[in-house]
C-alpha cells in the first residue's frame, strides 16, 4: 500500500502535503523518513513510518553449481624389490550434489532470500595405491512442502517436494575420472593416461512455493475470507474494512468431528483482470493450483452474485484452464443481514450444479453445514 494513503487513512497527514521520501537505516531497522509541509502553518515536520516488508517469500532465484569430479591418478607402484610393480592410480572422487529436502516446519522461502549462490565442493583427485579421491560434500537445501524447482532458461520443472524428508537431487556432481589402474590390459600393462573428472552442472534455478491446502478461499477483496478463517480455525489473519487486507496466503486447520481435520487457505483477494496481472491475484493465483476444493466467498450485499461468481471462474480459466476441473462450492457470506425472501432470491441466482451454503462468520451461522459439505467434497470417491 502507498505510504501516503496509509498515513492519510490513519488521519496522520494529508497526502498532498507529502513532499519527499527518504529511506534510512537506524539501529539495523529500515524506516521511511517522510518530509511533510503543513499547508496552514508552513511548518516542516519529520515523521517515521515503518516500511512494509513481508516475511512470506514464495518465489526466489538462486545460482547453483554442483561439484566437479576429481581427476583419476596416473601413478605406478615402485617398491624396494619391485621397481616396476605396475599402475596403481586411483579414481577421482565424485563432485558434491545439490539436493532439495522437504521440511514441514518451513512455510516460506525467506531463509534463501540472501543465499543466492549455492556451490558444492569438487571431488578430490585419486591417489597412489589405488586410493579413491574424497567425494565432494553435498549441499542440502531445505524447502517447505509444495516447492517446485524450475530451470530459468527453459522453464522446465525439475523437482517437486511434497513430503517431509523427501530428497531430490537438483544438480548432480560430476563423476570422478578413472585412474590408470583401470586401463591396464595384457597388451598395455603400463598405461600412461588417466581420465579427468567430469564437470558439474551449473545455472540459475527458480524455486517457487505453492501452498499445500485442502480448501482454498477464493473471492473479491472484503468478501469475508479472513474473518471466516479466524472463526473456523485458530489462525489470526489481519482483518480490516478496506481492500487487500490479506497480502500473503494464510493457512489454518479446521477441526472436524471425531478428531478429523483439514487445511484451509485464505488467499489474497482476486479482482477482474487478475490473470493479466491486475491487483495481487496474479502473484498468488498459483497457490490455488494445489487446492482440492475451491470455496468461493460472495458477500450477501453483492450487486450481482452470479456475475461475481462468473468473473472469479473466468480469472481461474484465464490463468490455468485445469483449475476448472476442481470441485467448486459457493458460500454466501454476511448472510445474517438477510431475511428468508432475500435468501430465496439469491439462491435462484446461483448455479444449480454448484453446491452452496449461506453463512455468517460473525453470527456463527451455517458454519457446521459448511464444514460438513467441505468434508464430503474432500472425501468423495474418485470417479
Amino acid at each position: 500500500m502507498d505510504i501516503k494513503l496509509l498515513l492519510a487513512r490513519e488521519r496522520i497527514i494529508n497526502p498532498k502535503d507529502v513532499q519527499e521520501f527518504y529511506d534510512v537505516s537506524f539501529c539495523n531497522i529500515k524506516i521511511k523518513l517522510i518530509l511533510i509541509t503543513t499547508l496552514k502553518t508552513a511548518n516542516r515536520q519529520l515523521i517515521f513510518a515503518p516500511m512494509e516488508k513481508s516475511n512470506f517469500i514464495d518465489y526466489i532465484r538462486v545460482f547453483c553449481r554442483s561439484g566437479n569430479g576429481g581427476a583419476g591418478s596416473k601413478h605406478f607402484m615402485r617398491t624396494k624389490f619391485n621397481p616396476k610393480a605396475g599402475p596403481d592410480g586411483g579414481d577421482g572422487g565424485r563432485g558434491g550434489h545439490i539436493i532439495l529436502r522437504g521440511n514441514k516446519q518451513l512455510w516460506t522461502l525467506l531463509h534463501l532470500r540472501y543465499y543466492k549462490n549455492v556451490i558444492a565442493e569438487n571431488g578430490e583427485s585419486g591417489g597412489k595405491n589405488n586410493m579413491t579421491g574424497k567425494n565432494g560434500k553435498d549441499i542440502i537445501i531445505e524447502v517447505p512442502l509444495g516447492t517446485i524447482a524450475r530451470d530459468e532458461e527453459t522453464g522446465e520443472q525439475e523437482a517437486e517436494i511434497l513430503e517431509d524428508g523427501q530428497e531430490v537431487i537438483l544438480m548432480r556432481g560430476g563423476r570422478g575420472g578413472l585412474g590408470n589402474a583401470n586401463f591396464a590390459t595384457a597388451t598395455n600393462q603400463a598405461p600412461e593416461y588417466a581420465q579427468p573428472g567430469e564437470p558439474g552442472e551449473e545455472g540459475w534455478r527458480i524455486l517457487e512455493l505453492k501452498v499445500l491446502a485442502d480448501v482454498g478461499l477464493v473471492g473479491f477483496p472484503n468478501a469475508g475470507k479472513s474473518t471466516l478463517l479466524s472463526v473456523i480455525t485458530a489462525a489470526k489473519p489481519k482483518i480490516a474494512d478496506y481492500a487487500f487486507t490479506t497480502l500473503t496466503p494464510q493457512l489454518g486447520i479446521v477441526e472436524y468431528r471425531d478428531g478429523k481435520s483439514f487445511c484451509i487457505a485464505d488467499l489474497p483477494g482476486i479482482i477482474e483482470g487478475a490473470a493479466e496481472g491486475k491487483g495481487l491475484g496474479h502473484r498468488f493465483l498459483r497457490h490455488i493450483e494445489r487446492n482440492a476444493v475451491l470455496l468461493f466467498l460472495i458477500p450477501a450485499d453483492s450487486k450481482d452474485h452470479k456475475k461475481e461468481f462468473e468473473i472469479l471462474v473466468n480469472e481461474l480459466r484465464e490463468y490455468n484452464p485445469e483449475m476448472l476441473q476442481k470441485d467448486f462450492m459457493i458460500a454466501i457470506s454476511k448472510s445474517d443481514m438477510l431475511d428468508e425472501e432475500l435468501n430465496d432470491a439469491i439462491e435462484k441466482e446461483l448455479p444449480k450444479d454448484v453446491p452452496h451454503v449461506f453463512i455468517s462468520s460473525v453470527a456463527h451461522k451455517g458454519l457446521n453445514e459448511l464444514k460438513d459439505k467441505l468434508w464430503l467434497l474432500l472425501n468423495k470417491p474418485v470417479e
